[in-house]
């Protein structure tokens, strides 16, 4: 299978996924400005006309897109790696998770802060509206070593956005200890580790590439 992504974007999420599964895979770095596939010269708009990442190809040729939708078909496609759940209730919850970070912290806290273009009036409007979010994260987490009663993807989910407060100041997670101590705990997780050690230093190459081109 592919995977389409920019390094430490929410794609980094199903790179853990796919580590977790010791699953083989080929991953595809697209430069978030010029959505150039850096492997082959393409244009990744061709594959997602939206030119947004995780974009996963299946070993069936089939091409999936949205970030909970592929995380939950990597923990089905290897359920030995127990990174999903049962049906019924336990699959809502795993549900409930993966659209409360989509939705309240990726895209509702992190994404409007992290935009160097939006009005600082802005941010600090949705700082004062959203940051509720991170204290109903830190109140589940208290006692609790992950979201669910066991590492799931939306663990994997989860680390991708909380790493995002090294580029958000405003957002310290010393406020929320429970949640400081979930992502600490994580990040020493091996697949974990492995994967942000790996996208930061192609993070820093990006970064080195968009300096040289301005």
């Amino acid at each position: 299978m592919d995977l389409y992504f920019s390094p430490l974007a929410c794609s980094l999420a199903t790179r853990i996924a796919l580590y977790e599964a010791g699953a083989a895979a080929n991953y595809l770095e697209v430069d978030p400005k010029t959505k150039v596939v850096l492997d082959d010269g393409s244009d990744f708009r061709a594959a997602n006309p939206l030119g947004l990442v995780p974009t996963l190809r299946t070993d069936d040729g089939d091409l999936l897109t949205e970030n909970a939708a592929i995380l939950q078909y990597v923990a089905d496609r290897f359920p030995d790696a127990q990174l999903g759940t049962g049906p019924g209730m336990d699959r809502s919850r795993l549900q409930q998770w993966l659209c409360f970070i989509g939705t309240e912290l990726h895209k509702g806290l992190f994404i409007p802060i992290l935009d160097k273009t939006a009005p600082e009036e802005m941010k600090a409007h949705v700082l004062k509206k959203n940051l509720s979010r991170l204290d109903h994260l830190d109140n589940h987490l208290r006692g609790r070593d992950y979201l669910l009663d066991h590492f799931t993807v939306a663990d994997a989910y989860l680390v991708t956005v909380i790493n995002w407060t090294m580029a958000t100041p405003p957002v310290e997670l010393a406020k929320w200890p429970a949640v400081k101590a979930y992502y600490e705990r994580l990040r020493a997780r091996p697949s974990i580790a492995r994967a942000i050690a790996e996208e930061f230093e192609l993070y820093k190459a990006e970064l080195a590439r968009h300096r040289a081109a301005a």
